[in-house]
């Protein structure tokens, strides 16, 4: 019966600073409101990493995937494909977010990142010292994937940090 207290415990703190930030997140364009890509929140040896897994079209279709990659990050070392490419790293729990690193991809540009739920959503705030802005990241749905797309299994990824140019 002592366990009890203790489960009500770690549920009032999960509720109160929010959910496991693991899963599919779709990006959305701030201005103009079309889907960008969905990445992969995964977690390697309690460090969190997050994967592109498909990028869309400018008709909101996901036409670049891990499995059939097309389009290439200029900022990175070698050119990688977008798909597949790791862009949130070394992401670990601190207190009442994760906080780690996030690249922009075709610029090359590092920045420290800060990543809490609200709600079903996902916030991620990239940072350059004190300046930085949020942006939100929604839970990927089945419809956003292609026709027959194979949902990676997280717990198969292994973390490949990006040199940037």
């Amino acid at each position: 019966m002592r366990t009890l207290p203790f489960f009500l415990f770690v549920f009032l703190c999960r509720a109160l600073f929010g959910a496991s930030i693991e899963g599919f997140w779709k990006t959305v364009d701030e201005a103009t409101g079309h889907p960008r890509c969905v990445l992969a929140v995964y977690e390697y040896d309690g460090v969190y990493f997050g994967r592109i897994v498909g990028t869309f079209s400018d008709k909101g279709e996901m036409n670049d995937t891990i499995y059939k990659p097309i389009g290439r990050a200029p900022g990175v070392v070698g050119d990688p494909y977008y798909s597949g490419l790791d862009i949130l790293w070394d992401l670990r729990y601190a207190g009442i977010s994760y906080k780690g690193k996030i690249l922009d991809p075709q610029k090359g540009n590092v920045y420290n990142a800060e990543l809490w739920t609200e709600g079903s959503n996902l916030i991620v705030r990239g940072k350059l010292l004190i300046f930085g802005r949020n942006h939100t990241w929604y839970p990927a749905q089945p419809k956003d994937f292609p026709k027959g797309f194979k949902m990676p299994a997280l717990n198969s990824f292994v973390p490949v940090i990006p040199k940037v140019k």
